[in-house]
């Protein structure tokens, strides 16, 4: 199969979808690897790396796009690189379809075969892809949010560890998924005060077995959520619903019972954000205001540390990677059911429910 692996051209994103290792893999079992010259730059892998790896360097994105059966990428597929998206061309990259319906609808144009990293399921049910990023975002969103409670970028001022003698930050996370696990682990090893919201008792209870004695579990309702927002300095919006726009769980009347200078990091703006106010941001203008409340809503978060994220993604995706170079996406598909979720659309259907009732589009069932 021949494979692209392009630059990714969303503002400061950094990430490359295949180190060297990876191509490596792929060329070894026979595959023609297409890498743009300059791709793996933000994550410090230099053009020579690749080609030593046996994939050919190819100077424009556009002959990237025209000549590979299926492309490898990490974000979704900008304005400008939809058009070079064709009938029959496998895509394989995070689409987060429900936060955008120009993206959904220039994919489905396209009639190509959109397969997205967030939905692909496990064995057990869980969302391996999703995983690394997941890692890295909630862990990011305690070093961020620390750094907008400071007062020379408008924050209330306040260290997130406290110090002997003075309290630490509340920090309140809503979600007790990956993102608000390691999001919870960091705050707390910095010394803040948290508390995990979540819905899953079961999680719950796993949760307040594990974590250190400064974390507090507590079942998300209206009213818990209201007091929660009423105490922090620090609130992750870390919700999660796999293909579909996130809940709407903070409105804008409820800034209004947050402290001045206090941060949201809506960890969950690549899913339209579990904030009403939340907009995405990008890592050149990351916040905004509203009612006094500090907003982060960077829609590419690890894009910011490249070379981690990287290596962690390409960990995780290059086994199926492998496998729909080796089989193509309907026989790799058919023999996995988990990966089979990860198809939202082929030849211009929808097969994700989530996604089919967001924006009124009809599901039809993948036909394998």
């Amino acid at each position: 199969m021949k494979i692209g692996i392009p630059s990714e051209i969303k503002s400061h994103e950094y990430r490359v979808s295949a180190p060297p290792a990876a191509v490596e893999i792929l060329t070894r079992r026979g595959h023609e690897v297409f890498v743009q010259k300059g791709a793996g730059e933000g994550s410090g892998i230099a053009d020579d790396e690749y080609t030593l790896c046996g994939a050919k360097v190819i100077d424009s994105a556009d002959e990237v796009w025209s000549r590979a059966e299926m492309i490898i990428k990490v974000k979704e597929p900008q304005a400008n690189e939809i058009p070079m998206m064709r009938e029959g061309q496998v895509v394989f990259t995070y689409f987060h379809f429900a936060a955008s319906e120009s993206l959904t609808l220039g994919c489905q144009k396209s009639r190509a075969i959109c397969i997205a990293y967030e939905t692909i399921q496990d064995r057990q049910g869980r969302l391996p892809l999703l995983t690394p990023m997941s890692e890295v975002a909630g862990r990011m969103s305690i070093q961020e949010g620390a750094k907008y409670l400071e007062k020379p970028v408008q924050g209330r001022g306040i260290l997130l560890a406290g110090v002997p003698g003075v309290s630490p930050a509340h920090c309140t996370i809503i979600g007790g998924g990956i993102v608000g696990t390691h999001a919870a682990k960091i705050a707390a090893g910095l010394g803040a005060s948290v508390t995990i919201l979540d819905i899953n008792l079961d999680r719950l209870r796993y949760l307040d077995d594990v974590m250190p004695k400064n974390v507090t579990t507590l079942y998300s309702d209206r009213q818990t959520l209201l007091a929660e927002l009423a105490k922090a300095d620090l609130v992750i919006g870390a919700i999660l619903i796999p293909g579909a726009r996130a809940p709407k769980l903070i409105l804008k009347e409820d800034l209004k019972l947050m402290k001045a200078g206090s941060v949201i990091v809506d960890v969950a703006v690549d899913q339209g954000g579990c904030c009403e106010t939340t907009h995405p941001t990008t890592h050149d203008d990351p916040v905004f205001q509203v009612d006094g409340v500090q907003h982060y809503c960077v829609a590419n978060m690890p894009g910011a540390v490249g070379r981690t994220s990287t290596y962690a993604l390409s960990h995780a995706t290059i086994t199926y990677a492998r496998s729909l170079a080796d089989k193509g996406w309907r026989t790799a598909a058919k023999e996995d059911p988990g990966l089979a979720r990860g198809v939202e659309m082929s030849f211009g259907k929808v097969h994700n429910h989530a996604l089919s009732e967001t924006f009124g589009i009809e599901c039809e069932p993948l036909a394998l």
